[in-house]
């Protein structure tokens, strides 16, 4: 054994030598505005490092297990089932083979008998080294509603949560973040554009040509950055004794954040707290799906998928190319669903490997966040744009009215973002009114 020990010593000065190794590597890292710059060679030299170093401690740790066992064999055969189960492990349930066996080998009942007395001079416990169904605890689990029945064994079923939402309006748009609370920038409201073709001299030859002037017109804007929030409350108790509720809790009001963000990123109103919503703002271009071509002239009427392309192309002519549409689910459904006079689906979408879904090679956003007989084609990213103060996040806190003698707490969901429209104009808003006629 002692040259085990003596092997165990040498492996614990390696691996204390390779963590010396790579702590001065990390400290000789610098940092160049705010990012690392690490040299290929100091990288890889830590790299490998980290390989030894975690290799080093597979065989430590291999190695202190075997002196436990080997500490734990070489004990008497007479040693107490106590000792055993604190040398952590487990105990043949044949060596108390019932409640009574135990009662009868236990000291308080062999004090009883010593004293001869009626009273036993301390109580008796069932401890959790006997066979499992005597643990009263397992069979009495809290439980969020009901009484058991009878006794017996509680299966619980996990809870079944209500899908969510796999589209968000989010996805359309560059990640981007703030520390500021305000976002101030320019709006461009109009353009006129006068470049032309220059001659070297004017008509009269008398003088250089002057060029052409455009004119473009901004406007100052504003916008702050706002807060999302909300919480629930929960005892204590329950979420120490069902760990899976406060998973459910934590996803659930992560997911409501994102639900409304795609509300207020669309349809919010400016009022008050709310974002000014890319629906609801000045300068966004409209169409109406009656505007289309019609059935007269041998042609066939437009189609809701026809409408989204000829707004595709009013954000062309305002020089942005639109990334993406935006539609409530039983507009896309209608869209997909559309057939020609052969029964061919018009949208070519791959159903058996589950295409991605485009229309006019935009990619699609289906959320019930959009108004029904609606749709919004545009440049995201480039006409607008979300900023992160504070992305979505949990807090817990008990310090809410007097939830602290109640042993109760606050589950709290927030985060903080403004949405910038600079340019109005690469958005159009799509009424599905009626078909041409």
């Amino acid at each position: 054994m002692s040259q085990d020990t003596s092997r165990l010593t040498e492996l614990q000065s390696a691996l204390r030598a390779k963590m010396a190794d790579n702590k001065a590597i990390a400290d000789s890292f610098k940092v160049v505005d705010g990012t690392v710059v690490v040299g290929a060679e100091q990288k890889s030299a830590f790299d490998k490092n980290m390989v030894d170093i975690k290799e080093i401690k597979n065989l430590i740790n291999g190695l202190e297990s075997m002196k436990e066992v080997e500490d734990w064999g070489s004990q008497a055969s007479g040693e107490s089932v106590a000792a055993a189960a604190a040398a952590g492990f487990a105990i043949p349930s044949k060596q108390l083979a019932s409640v009574g066996e135990a009662f009868l080998a236990s000291n308080e009942y062999k004090s009883l008998i010593a004293s001869g007395g009626a009273n036993m001079p301390a109580a008796f416990q069932v401890g959790h080294t006997l066979t499992t169904g005597y643990n009263v605890k397992d069979v009495y689990t809290a439980m969020p509603s009901g009484t058991p029945g009878a006794f017996g064994t509680i299966q619980r079923d996990p809870i079944v949560l209500p899908p969510m939402r796999t589209k968000r309006v989010r996805d359309l748009f560059p990640v981007r973040t703030t520390t500021s609370t305000v976002i101030e920038y320019f709006r461009m409201t109009g353009f006129t554009n006068n470049a032309a073709m220059v001659a070297e001299r004017n008509a009269g030859d008398t003088a250089f040509a002057a060029k052409p002037q455009s004119s473009m017109t901004f406007e100052g804007v504003q916008t702050s950055v706002r807060t999302l929030a909300h919480w629930e409350a929960a005892h204590r108790n329950v979420l120490a004794d069902e760990p899976q509720l406060r998973s459910i809790i934590d996803n659930e009001l992560m997911y409501g954040l994102r639900l409304q963000e795609d509300a207020q990123i669309l349809n919010g109103s400016g009022q008050g707290e709310n974002l000014m919503g890319i629906m609801n703002t000045s300068g966004v271009q409209t169409y109406a799906w009656s505007q289309g071509a019609n059935a007269a002239a041998n042609q066939k009427a437009d189609t809701k998928a026809d409408a989204i392309r000829r707004a595709a192309t009013l954000s062309y002519l305002a020089y942005y190319e639109p990334s993406g549409v935006v539609l409530h689910p039983n507009d896309w459904e209608a869209i997909e669903l559309t057939k020609d006079g052969n029964g061919q689906y018009l949208i070519a979408l791959s159903v058996a490997m589950g295409g991605e879904p485009k229309v006019w090679r935009l990619p699609i956003v289906e959320t019930p966040a959009m108004t029904e007989n609606y749709a919004l084609v545009g440049a995201f990213g480039t006409g607008a744009q979300i900023y992160d103060r504070e992305q979505a996040s949990i807090r817990i806190s008990e310090q809410h009215a007097d939830f602290f003698i109640r042993n109760a707490i606050v589950i709290l969901a927030e985060q903080r973002l403004a949405l910038a429209v600079k340019r109005p104009e690469s958005f159009v808003k799509v009424n599905f009114d009626n078909a041409p006629a």
